[in-house]
């Protein structure tokens, strides 16, 4: 395995398409739709396109902070950049809590359809189903990618078929049938049950929608994230008209709304109407392929956030470890533990572990949409014009209302008996994560801004602490990474500390101090000199032989935005061993502290 936390970029732009048209097609879809039609009546499929309203927007404003800055990390990263440190930890662990639930539940789901051909236990098929679909997480991304693209693709396959043959039927271009959208009015109106079942629909359907925002955390795995971001977002609309609302009207013109049938699987039910036979093992088909991708993109995403909260240390930092193909092995299978543990507690207790497991992680993700929106409220008046290449529509006020919206239906949530104990425990898990982020602050871990937090007007100022290792490829591909524009501003400080220069090993006492600052100024000569051959604005000085003191001078005078610490590794490094890297977060709280490996021929102390 690499110790590098390099994830490879494995997904083309096919893949990035499927994974984002797939997305929000689930078993909700396809089961679910149901029991939404059944409680609302033929107006079911407006509580769909308020529902897609709200998914837009959040994608919207998702894409706007994404292409500005495309991060692994995503909506944690903006939180953490908009809000402080307790909304990155926070929104990291709540979504990855959300996803490694939904592992289990989907895995246990996949179970009971294969029951429908396969008579073997439910927990010996849900343990195969996860032992699949990790086996092909911890492969590659581009098997991710692979899978994902052919699961999403039957699925949109079968939605489009769906909506083609419902179209001419519904139109009365179908073998004896007439045109006719009775069963829109027939059955005690349009709103059988008044237009607050529409809107307490929009409660179950949002979580139906769920995972369109998935295509910007895998976008930091593409060739080109911008592009790729902005696609994905830009045609949510489309995919959520036609795949949602439009399927979902065609299911209320074909079907009576109070049919019994609509509880167990619609669009079989609807193909029966339509008189098309063995329809109901190939919706079963397809209704297991929306499973499997759902599990395994849950899988994914689930280990890409949990890979993020290890590298800003709020997770333990062997989470970041990744093998050659670029996959972070332990993020995996510590995420797949808790799907293993979901399947047992299915298994074992269904009705008291297992569901409160479902319940607690019921509104999380209504929890994290509201921190995306509020993130982009605050962001986008930090973030410079020329980066905006997506735009929220009518900022602020766009924004705002759809905060409003998502307090409102958190509020419904609390009013219905039959969602009340899902926000409760939602609410538990949320104060638990917070609670958590509290200890892990208090024993040093967590940073209170992302490493990418928004430049100052002036450009960003980095401040660069290290010794020998200031010759090192590492830290200068490192600070052209931090600016690709070229608009920060860089200075080096260099301890001149005898040890550090090599000089106590090699200069005897009397000259030790004058040979240390000669070795140490030339080696920071060299370093501007080449910082500015690759076009950086740098200067520097040597600084006080301890490095902690010449880093708070250093900073006292430049006033950085970020702080960059070079090191060797730690069996070479004194600074390290004091625990320099440690000690600088705290003594700057405010001020992101980026750690730097360097492999040099000769090691010195930093």
């Amino acid at each position: 395995m690499s110790g590098s936390p390099e994830l490879h970029k494995g997904l083309s732009q096919r893949h990035l398409t499927m994974i984002a048209m797939g997305g929000v097609i689930g078993a909700g879809l396809f089961v679910g739709s149901g029991a939404v039609i059944n409680d609302a009546g033929p107006a079911a499929f407006l509580s769909y396109a308020l529902c897609g309203v709200l998914i837009v927007m959040v994608m919207r404003m998702l894409g706007e902070m994404a292409v500005a800055n495309p991060s692994t990390g995503s909506f944690a990263d903006y939180a953490r950049r908009a809000l402080g440190g307790w909304a990155g930890f926070a929104v990291g662990w709540l979504y990855w809590y959300f996803w490694v639930i939904v592992v289990g539940f989907e895995a246990v789901a996949g179970a009971k359809i294969l029951q429908y051909w396969i008579d073997a236990p439910l927990w010996l098929m849900s343990l195969i189903l996860m032992v699949l679909m990790t086996a092909t997480n911890l492969f590659s991304v581009r098997s991710f990618g692979e899978f994902e693209f052919w699961f999403a693709g039957i699925k949109v396959a079968a939605i489009i078929v769906f909506i083609a043959l419902g179209t001419l039927y519904v139109f009365g271009l179908w073998p004896n049938k007439s045109m006719d959208f009775s069963n829109l009015w027939a059955q005690g109106g349009f709103l059988p049950n008044g237009w607050g079942a529409v809107f307490s629909g929009i409660v179950v359907v949002i979580f139906s929608m769920v995972g369109a925002e998935i295509a910007t955390i895998a976008a930091a795995e593409s060739k080109d994230p911008a592009k790729a971001i902005a696609r994905a977002t830009n045609s949510v609309i489309v995919r959520i008209a036609i795949f949602f609302v439009g399927s979902v009207f065609l299911l209320a013109v074909i079907l009576p709304w109070n049919s019994t049938e609509l509880g167990e699987s619609p669009y079989v039910s609807a193909f029966k109407v339509m008189g098309l036979p063995f329809v109901d093992h190939l919706m079963n088909a397809v209704v297991l392929t929306a499973v499997l991708s759902c599990l395994n993109s849950g899988l994914y995403t689930a280990s890409r956030m949990l890979f993020v909260l290890a590298a800003r240390r709020e997770a333990p930092v062997a989470l970041i470890t990744v093998n050659g193909r670029g996959v972070p092995v332990w993020a995996i299978l510590f995420s797949t533990v808790v799907g293993f543990l979901c399947v047992i507690a299915a298994a074992i207790a269904p009705d008291t572990v297992f569901l409160f497991l479902l319940n607690s992680s019921g509104a999380i993700i209504l929890f994290v949409y509201l921190l995306i929106a509020i993130s982009q409220l605050i962001l986008r008046r930090r973030t410079p014009p020329e980066r905006l290449q997506v735009k929220m529509w009518l900022y602020p006020a766009l924004t705002v209302l759809t905060i409003a919206a998502m307090v409102a239906v958190l509020v419904m949530m609390g009013l219905e008996e039959s969602t009340q104990s899902q926000l409760w425990l939602s609410l538990l898990a949320f104060g638990v994560v917070l609670l958590l982020y509290a200890v892990t602050k208090a024993r040093g871990g967590s940073v209170d801004r992302d490493v990418d937090a928004a430049p100052s007007p002036g450009g960003t100022r980095v401040l660069v602490l290290a010794n020998e290792t200031v010759g090192a490829g590492e830290l200068l591909d490192e600070l052209k990474a931090i600016d690709a524009e070229g608009a920060a501003r860089y200075f080096v400080c260099v301890p001149a500390n005898p040890v550090d220069t090599g000089q106590a090993e090699h200069t005897g006492a009397v000259w030790v101090w004058e040979e240390t600052v000669r070795a140490a100024q030339a080696r920071l000569d060299g370093t501007l000199r080449t910082m500015r051959e690759h076009g950086l604005q740098a200067d520097g000085e040597l600084g006080d032989h301890r490095p902690m003191a010449a880093l708070t001078a250093a900073a006292a005078e430049f006033e950085p935005d970020r702080i960059v610490i070079c090191t060797h590794p730690e069996v070479h490094s004194a600074w390290l061993r004091q625990d320099v890297v440690e000690r600088a977060r705290k003594a700057f709280p405010a001020v992101p502290v980026r750690h730097i490996v360097a492999h040099l021929t000769e090691p010195a102390g930093g």
